[in-house]
């Protein structure tokens, strides 16, 4: 069979790299990869990641997704503009007390955490319904699923492009295209890591001390403790998507990180929204020191599990 067309934004570095480069070295030959960045000046780091399959299985091509010339020009200059999947990756942060970011900043994380993927599917859509076959997948976060207190730009931004693809899932289905939602929790990218930083350093003055306070000195600490102790790699979430992609019958959704699937469901196990908002208050401002604790014990979990992986592999075990 011939290798599958894969078109990826978003690859200058995290999820996007690392899942271009996953594809793209797959031991099955099984794709072709068309990654894709906004500023190909920052390809370097893709470049000696692909290593020898640079140029032979992954092509490097401009895309910028806020930008409806650029996602034509790039998909018009692929073969019969055929794309099997398209892997809607970029996607840009903002936390932060809202009465801190202007409406142009939170403008700016729709056009392209929710414009931007609307943009490649419409260009994309057409030519998979006149083949009756393709792949959509969007990576998502489970703060499409879930709000987190101070990233409610963010989080709205995902969950609009949840559902939009909620929607669009039942018409797509009637042209044999799948719709995939790669739903991470932290993930510890150069991209997060910067968010953060910023954060630390920004003004919060047009706030209120005790917002400010908070932000600070509660969400901060605990996002760091959270990323150390709960944060997967973007290799992790590469592997998660592989296998989302190579099923038959692909999921709707899929979480790539099963501790958090509790903390999702809880707004489904009671309607009013009640036991969700409760929790996530108590779990903030009130058993702080439980949840350090409890980080901490899973941060150690965690590196035994890896240890003995590792351990695993060496002795030959699979």
């Amino acid at each position: 069979m011939a290798p599958k067309v894969v078109l990826i934004t978003g690859c200058s570095s995290g999820i996007g790299l690392a899942l271009a480069v996953k594809l793209a070295q797959d031991k099955q030959r099984r794709f072709k990869v068309i990654a894709t960045m906004r500023n190909v000046a920052k390809k370097e780091k893709l470049e000696t990641a692909a290593g020898a399959a640079l140029n032979k299985t992954l092509e490097i091509k401009q895309l910028d997704v806020c930008d409806e010339k650029s996602i034509r020009s790039c998909v018009n200059s692929i073969p019969q503009r055929h794309i099997d999947i398209l892997i809607n990756n970029a996607g840009v942060g903002l936390i932060g007390p809202i009465e801190c970011q202007t409406i142009e900043e939170m403008k700016a994380i729709m056009e392209t955490n929710f414009f931007g993927v609307v943009r490649m599917i419409k260009e994309v859509l057409p030519d998979m319904k006149k083949r009756r076959s393709g792949h959509i997948v969007v990576i998502s976060s489970v703060m499409g699923l879930q709000g987190i207190v101070f990233n409610d730009i963010y989080t709205a931004s995902k969950f609009a492009i949840e559902g939009f693809c909620e929607s669009l899932i039942i018409q797509a289905l009637k042209f044999n295209i799948f719709v995939s939602l790669i739903e991470p929790g932290p993930v510890v990218t150069e991209f997060e890591m910067k968010v953060y930083e910023d954060a630390e350093k920004a003004d919060y003055s047009q706030t209120d001390p005790e917002t400010a306070e908070i932000f600070t000195n509660v969400y901060l600490k605990n996002s760091k403790a959270i990323f150390s102790s709960l944060g997967q790699t973007p290799e992790d979430v590469a592997e998660h998507t592989l296998k989302v992609i190579t099923t038959a019958k692909p999921p709707f959704r899929h979480q790539t990180n099963a501790i958090y699937t509790p903390m999702t469901a809880l707004k489904h196990a009671d309607p009013t929204g009640a036991l969700m908002t409760d929790s996530f208050y108590k779990m903030v401002f009130k058993y702080d020191t439980l949840l350090h604790v409890s980080l901490k014990a899973i941060r150690l979990i965690r590196w035994q599990a890896q240890k003995m992986r590792q351990g695993a592999r060496l002795l030959g075990f699979r």
